[in-house]
């Protein structure tokens, strides 16, 4: 990497959905490559915390049974199907009795002391749930995060063409894509619901995977991204020419929750 010689101090970013209860060890390698940037060079490290995002197969949590070694895959209970499929992360409910079914197997998993985070944790949704247990584990410690979802931040980026706009439906909030007539909930496939298009606003609107990181750019301002090795595959670089991007550090097992203390 070329040494940094823009003015003003370096904003070092990486961005990542709520990726789990435990994030995946490849979240953990964008953290420790921010990290090792910010001792090269200095500045501020910035968390793009995309909340927005609606998939729930992004917080599955991949942990490995204590005594036996099977994997075993862990993920939030949901309200409804609605819910589920297309709520935004920071929209999805935590249900009261999932933490104490998550427990028990999480024991399974893990020693005490990693345990008793979770059990310190209370949030009402997914995604505060995710970013609460990261900071008990002592991750984002100095990190400034910003949020997606956080309506400030939506009303200061700038606008894009291609995004999702929350709206109501069935008595949820949905991220459904824009259309030129209308707004699609995917179900799959070919297959698509039609919402008609109402009139709404900017702290409604989040970005598709091909807008995102002009539209993050326009609030954080960085001067270095971190990316993930999918990420550089789809990242339009040509589109923020002032930020030097780099491949995160590689990590064994990427897809895995990160459990610390382990290699």
């Amino acid at each position: 990497m070329l040494p940094y010689t823009g003015m003003g101090l370096p904003i070092i970013c990486f961005g990542q959905q709520p990726c789990g209860i435990f994030p995946r060890r490849f979240l953990f390698a964008k953290i420790q490559t921010a990290r090792r940037l910010q001792r090269e060079i200095g500045g501020e490290i910035v968390f793009f915390f995309h909340d927005s995002d609606h998939d729930p197969r992004e917080t599955v949590t991949i942990l490995r049974e204590l005594h036996t070694g099977k994997e075993r895959r862990l993920n939030f209970s949901f309200a409804n199907k609605i819910q589920k499929e297309f709520s935004p992360l920071f929209a999805k409910r935590v249900l009261p009795e999932w933490k104490k079914k998550t427990r028990c197997q999480l024991v399974q998993c893990l020693p005490e002391s990693l345990v008793q985070p979770f059990d310190q944790v209370d949030a009402a949704t997914v995604a505060d749930f995710c970013l609460r247990m990261y900071e008990r584990l002592g991750l984002l410690e100095g990190v400034r995060v910003m949020r997606s979802g956080d309506p400030g931040f939506r009303e200061s980026a700038t606008a894009v063409d291609d995004y999702f706009v929350d709206v109501e439906y069935e008595g949820e909030l949905v991220r459904a894509r824009r259309a030129s007539d209308c707004l699609l909930l995917h179900k799959g496939g070919d297959a698509y619901l039609r919402l008609p298009l109402p009139g709404y606003g900017r702290a409604q609107i989040s970005p598709t995977r091909e807008t995102r990181l002009r539209w993050m750019q326009s609030v954080i301002g960085c001067t270095h991204y971190v990316a993930g090795f999918g990420e550089m595959k789809y990242l339009n670089t040509a589109e923020a020419p002032e930020v030097q991007f780099v491949t995160r550090d590689e990590i064994s097992e990427p897809d895995r929750a990160y459990v610390p203390g382990e290699s």
